[in-house]
């Protein structure tokens, strides 16, 4: 059981958040992310992607505990996953711009990628970080 509480599929990451982790589609194997910014202390969270001009290409920040997210001030737009605590993912919003809320019922945490960055992410799918 990591940091955030009840086991979850971040378990191994809240343990050793400094390693370089990746985030993949249980499924196949595919590659979502390649680089990933944890957010799992309150300020980080609150932070989250204010004051960046971008998000790098195969990076993606992963906010839990987290359900619901904004895009006030931002200054690009992004896609927004929301999963479940085994994984499973619950809600994929594309194209995210600034000034947007976004909430993902049933949600434990919120994975932020580059615009384009969840194309042909469904609900139902499950991740890993690996």
């Amino acid at each position: 059981m990591g940091k955030v509480g009840k086991p979850s599929f971040l378990d191994a990451m809240t343990k050793d958040p400094a390693r370089r982790w990746t985030l993949r589609r249980a499924s196949d194997g595919q590659l979502v992310a390649s680089a990933l910014i944890p957010a799992f202390d309150r300020a980080t969270r609150n932070r989250g992607l204010l004051g960046r001009h971008s998000l790098e290409s195969g990076s993606a920040m992963i906010l839990a505990p987290c359900s619901s997210v904004h895009t006030f001030f931002m200054k690009f737009a992004i896609d927004i996953i929301f999963v479940a605590r085994d994984g499973r993912v619950v809600k994929v919003r594309s194209r995210c711009g600034p000034w947007r809320l976004a909430l993902g019922v049933g949600a434990f945490a919120v994975i932020e990628l580059p615009s384009g960055g969840a194309s042909g992410m469904r609900v139902g799918d499950r991740l890993m970080v690996a």
